[in-house]
């Protein structure tokens, strides 16, 4: 599997298990495999849903700051990788 990187955490809303995304290149649809990556974050999950200013999206490219839902804890710099099969 090859990872390549798509984005990076700005933020992190835990009452509601939500990362705020900002994508740096490329583009993320829903469906997609990420794999979040820090100093003490590391788990992969799919992209069921996905959000710019409270309205759903399927696709988000470089330069949109998204919103999606995330299973675990994420801190602020974690990377974000786009899984290709």
């Amino acid at each position: 599997m090859i990872e390549e990187e798509v984005g990076r955490v700005s933020g992190y809303f835990g009452k509601i298990g939500v990362a705020a995304i900002e994508i740096t290149q490329g583009t993320l649809s829903v469906g997609d495999t990420i794999h979040i990556k820090g100093h003490t974050t590391d788990f992969t999950q799919t992209v069921d849903s996905m959000q710019i200013e409270h309205q759903a999206v399927q696709t988000a490219k470089a330069g949109d700051s998204i919103g999606i839902k995330v299973k675990e804890k994420v801190r602020d710099h974690d990377k974000v990788y786009k899984v290709i099969e």
